[in-house]
């Protein structure tokens, strides 16, 4: 590739809109699509995304696609839709252009990742992830953040790097395309469980104590799959806990908090748009870890209170009453 002047972005939410202003402040023509006309429209007239960043401006000269097709000219693609509707979405896309995911999950159905997805849905297309600590809301306004940016094509990653990079955000280049994806998905339902911590008041030692064993969880499933011990320690895993488990605008803490409190999953989604990835990525995560002989007992104890009718307390207890061990293990 020789540069990449023109970026289109799939997906009206936050972290969408908030990528399609980076690219325009970097230099690059954007065009961004949503799957909802009214975002579109707004975001054309107005200079605003109203649903889902309140109150940004959204910068000039971001064009507004009505359709997937109008894409297909773009030297470079952002998939920025929930995981689990990325499959539908890809299969439309046209053109050859390098396709970038951003949505950090696993797919339900097959268990797949999202690189494995894509690839399975467009063969021999150039892949690329961009993941890591970065809440949109903080990103739209130039506060600093820095992420990873995962492809087998080093020269690509420069190029990706280079047409996001503007002010205060950072994008960093790896190989490692696995590690990069599994710490985004993961990450998702560690972030849950950090909620219930807090919102059950089982104070900062257990909230430490969650992080540092959760974490030990992720690098397990993730050497067991390939992935380089220096992705999970890095922005895209640890640093994407850190901030999904602590920061106040991470859904996936936020429902947890809301479950550690008393009220239940269906009540907490009731009427909300936004997707809470974790809640999804929980089964499929121990599904996978399961294949591989891989022990995740904070993953496994989420998806039983969110799935398996568990109550907070047994849940609870049954971690607690695990067999000591050598840490490490």
């Amino acid at each position: 590739m020789t540069g990449i002047r023109h970026i289109g972005v799939v997906g009206g939410g936050a972290w969408g809109t908030a990528l399609a202003c980076l690219a325009r402040r970097a230099d690059r023509r954007v065009t961004l699509w949503s799957r909802d006309p009214a975002i579109a429209a707004s975001i054309a007239r107005d200079r605003v995304n109203s649903v889902y960043l309140p109150g940004q401006t959204i910068e000039a000269g971001i064009d507004a696609a009505s359709a997937l097709d109008d894409l297909g000219s773009c030297d470079a693609i952002l998939l920025v839709c929930p995981a689990q509707a990325v499959r539908e979405v890809a299969a439309r896309l046209t053109g050859d252009a390098p396709v970038v995911i951003c949505a950090k999950g696993i797919e339900a159905r097959s268990g797949l990742l999202m690189p494995e997805l894509l690839a399975e849905v467009l063969p021999g297309r150039p892949l690329a992830m961009l993941s890591g600590p970065s809440f949109a809301e903080e990103v739209v306004r130039g506060l600093p953040t820095a992420v990873s940016i995962a492809t087998v094509d080093e020269e690509l990653g420069r190029l990706l790097a280079s047409s996001l990079g503007a002010g205060a955000f950072r994008p960093y280049w790896t190989g490692d395309v696995l590690g990069v994806a599994l710490g985004g998905a993961v990450k998702n339902v560690l972030a849950i469980a950090a909620g219930i911590v807090e919102g059950r008041g089982l104070g900062y030692n257990a909230a430490a104590a969650l992080i540092t064993r959760g974490f030990a969880e992720m690098a397990r499933l993730g050497q067991a799959m390939g992935a380089q011990l220096e992705t999970l320690t890095g922005l895209s895993g640890l640093g994407d806990i850190v901030l999904t488990c602590h920061g106040p605008l991470s859904r996936n803490r936020s429902l947890g908090l809301a479950l550690g409190k008393g009220a239940s999953l269906s009540d907490y989604m009731s009427g909300r748009r936004q997707v809470v990835e974790g809640e999804a990525t929980a089964p499929a995560v121990l599904a996978r870890a399961q294949r591989l002989g891989i022990e995740m007992p904070i993953c496994a104890a989420v998806d039983a209170i969110l799935h398996r009718e568990a109550t907070l307390d047994d849940a609870i207890r049954a971690l607690l009453a695990r067999p000591l061990r050598r840490e490490g293990k």
